[in-house]
């Protein structure tokens, strides 16, 4: 059980009130009707499991229900931190940079 902070509202809360809207940042194809199945499939389902530092999206649903980013250890369950969506994407811009 963790805890986490909803940058909108400003509530640090028990991660009940919250749902898991999965992976962060996922690159939609620049053109979707040209992709091929098989690029699509890779778009709709493929996801990373990474082990370490990844980038979640959550919904606060039990309070005001707005989607934000958080960075998470997946094995430890450490935060880093939690976003606006514009927020977190420029700092996971400057990481991917890195």
């Amino acid at each position: 059980m963790f805890q986490l902070h909803c940058p909108h509202c400003g509530a640090t809360r028990e991660e009940e009130e919250f749902s898991y809207a999965g992976e962060a940042y996922i690159a939609r194809p620049a053109n979707p009707e040209d992709a091929s199945d098989a690029e699509w499939g890779d778009y709709l389902f493929m996801r990373k499991n990474t082990r370490g530092w990844f980038w979640e999206q959550w919904q606060h649903t039990a309070g005001c229900r707005k989607v934000f980013v958080v960075k998470r250890h997946t094995a430890s369950y450490q935060i880093a931190g939690s976003w606006t969506l514009a927020e977190g994407k420029t700092q996971y811009l400057k990481e991917s940079e890195a």
